[in-house]
């Protein structure tokens, strides 16, 4: 039987869940669902109860489709507290005359998931940039070089370690296993971007119902993250006050008949809204709901080209902004982009994946679930019994669990974390030196 692997999207609006296998012609969905969400403001769990609700039903419902229960899950994280910072470390060579080995550069990046945070926050991922050997500098690679000292520089992204206990705490109540926490903006871009966007240098912008998720690629390496703390739903909420209307007429004229771009709105044209309580319909015009979503659009879009240029890649951007999620089917938000910032933009369905029910699978707001599903199959390890495994691999299964960071502040870790630590970079120093002792007896 093939291995099947979850995952689970909890959103502002909806949760996606998805169940998929690896075919020959690629990964395969094999069964999916969603339903509108609870208890989960602005990306982050807040009613456990209520998030499960709504969660267990969608995991039987996968479980009925398959055949087979849903034990772990890969989850995405994001929340409105999600940021990114640049780090560098240092690290004197004792034999400048050896090689740079992998092992070397995977225990730098690995050292980097301990780097001080604030009190309440964790590294939830770790990004190399570049590495200076010696003289030669803004290497990407710098295995099999000589030198004395390596310097390696690094994007890592924090959250509040709250958020990561929330989220935990709801998928093993929900009697499912977390194998991993995804950073979602990651997992989104997974799913979207083509790899020339990403060398040519793009932003992709996430619009959810509560937050909006922005990265910045360039050169095929990740150069920034952040997240808005509003979306789609405060849209909603203007349209609601302004036109004073309830939440379902307000989502319902913002889908079939809003557009962010007041001067593409057609003139002389009016939604009739019928009387409540045997009062007279009245009518409200398309320019009126024109003006109310330009001017939230247009705020959100201010926040967006500010993290673009605190990036300091906005004018390298060649591949423009590729806009995902529910809030990109706004009307008319691609000629509105480029008429405010004038770069190119694109709406992007996840791709990557096929499914019996292709047409579900590719609408935007599955763009974190399939690319959570895509990551999680790219990190799990194929050891075929005819192969010595990689290096990868190696690091991979010894990484898969990362260790939570005690040093937040900077203080020294408590005793038992210290000696948890150990232990890991033991087995990986240990799964390296059984790797090169087995190569060696080949040969």
């Amino acid at each position: 039987m093939k291995k099947t692997v979850s995952v689970i999207d909890l959103g502002t609006t909806k949760v996606v869940c998805l169940t998929g296998i690896k075919t020959d012609d690629g990964y395969k969905v094999i069964a999916s669902g969603q339903a509108p969400s609870q208890g989960i403001m602005r990306g982050e769990v807040v009613n456990n109860q209520t998030v499960l609700e709504t969660l267990v039903p969608l995991l039987e419902e996968l479980q009925e489709k398959t055949g087979v229960p849903v034990e772990e899950a890969v989850v995405g994280i994001a929340g409105q507290y999600v940021r990114c910072k640049s780090v560098s470390s240092h690290f004197n060579r004792a034999d400048a005359g050896r090689q740079i080995s992998e092992e070397e550069i995977y225990s730098m990046w690995l050292s980097m998931y301990n780097s001080r945070v604030n009190p309440g926050e964790e590294v939830l991922h770790v990004v190399p940039q570049s590495y200076h050997v010696d003289e030669y500098r803004g290497l990407t690679n710098p295995i099999g070089t000589f030198g004395s000292s390596i310097e390696a520089n690094y994007k890592i992204f924090i959250g509040k370690s709250v958020s990561a206990e929330h989220t935990k705490r709801a998928i093993e109540s929900a009697g499912v296993h977390l194998k991993k926490l995804v950073l979602e903006p990651l997992a989104t871009a997974e799913a979207v971007l083509a790899d020339d966007e990403k060398e040519l240098g793009v932003a992709m912008v996430d619009i959810g119902g509560g937050t909006t998720d922005i990265l910045v690629y360039h050169d095929n390496i990740v150069r920034h993250t952040a997240v808005i703390p509003f979306g789609g739903n405060i849209i909603t909420e203007d349209i609601r006050q302004g036109c004073q209307v309830t939440m379902r007429q307000a989502e319902q004229m913002k889908h079939q008949f809003g557009s962010c771009y007041i001067d593409l709105a057609p003139d002389n044209t009016a939604i009739v809204l019928p009387g409540i309580g045997g009062r007279e319909p009245r009518e409200i015009s398309f320019k009126f709901l024109s003006h109310i979503i330009e001017a939230r659009m247009d705020e959100i879009l201010d926040a967006v080209l500010y993290e673009i240029q605190q990036s300091g890649y906005a004018d390298r951007l060649a591949a423009g902004i590729v806009l995902t999620g529910g809030g990109s089917l706004l009307g008319d938000l691609v000629p509105f982009i480029k008429f405010k910032t004038g770069m190119e933009a694109r709406i992007a369905r996840p791709r990557g994946v096929i499914s019996d029910d292709s047409g579900q699978i590719n609408h935007v707001t599955y763009s974190c679930a399939v690319g959570m599903l895509i990551h999680a199959f790219e990190a799990v390890d194929h050891f075929s019994a005819n192969r010595q495994p990689t290096l990868d691999e190696i690091f991979a299964e010894v990484t898969a669990e990362k260790p939570k960071t005690a040093g937040k502040t900077g203080r020294s870790a408590a005793p038992k974390k210290a000696q948890s630590d150990k232990v890991i970079i033991g087995n990986l120093f240990s799964s390296i030196s059984k790797f090169f002792k087995e190569s060696d007896n080949q040969a």
